[in-house]
This record gives C-alpha cells, sequence and structure tokens, in this order.
C-alpha cells in the first residue's frame, strides 16, 4: 500500500436511535444512525401490510371479471 493515500481506520462507537450500541471500525469516531438491525422491522419481524387506501380491494375488483365463475 502506498503511504499517506489512505485515511486513518479506528475503532467506532456506532449508537442507533433505539439504544443499541455497537463497536466497529470505521474513518471517524462516532457514528448516529436512526435504524439497525436489533429495530428495523425485516430483522425483528414486526413488519406490517398496511393497506391504507383499498389498493388491494380496487385490484380484486377490477379482475374479477376476468376471473371464470367456476374458479369462483
Amino acid at each position: 500500500m502506498k503511504k499517506g493515500i489512505h485515511p486513518n481506520f479506528v475503532d467506532t462507537t456506532v449508537t442507533c436511535a433505539c439504544g443499541t450500541v455497537m463497536e466497529l471500525g470505521a474513518t471517524v469516531p462516532a457514528q448516529r444512525v436512526d435504524i439497525c438491525s436489533s429495530c428495523h422491522p425485516f430483522y425483528t419481524g414486526t413488519h406490517k401490510i398496511v393497506d391504507t387506501e383499498g389498493r388491494l380491494e380496487r385490484f380484486k375488483n377490477k379482475y374479477a371479471k376476468s376471473i371464470p365463475a367456476a374458479k369462483k
């Protein structure tokens, strides 16, 4: 590696908004993040599907005519 062209790599404390603190390595001494793997809905399994505008019902109504009567 060439000397003098790489940034300094230091131990970093990453703090999430939920309170989780992680020790990592980076080029800055401290970081704050809004979401992490401890509180993200995908990783925690609390992901909710919200259909506030009735999109599913509109889709079903739109394509209900194309489904044969035998399948109903």
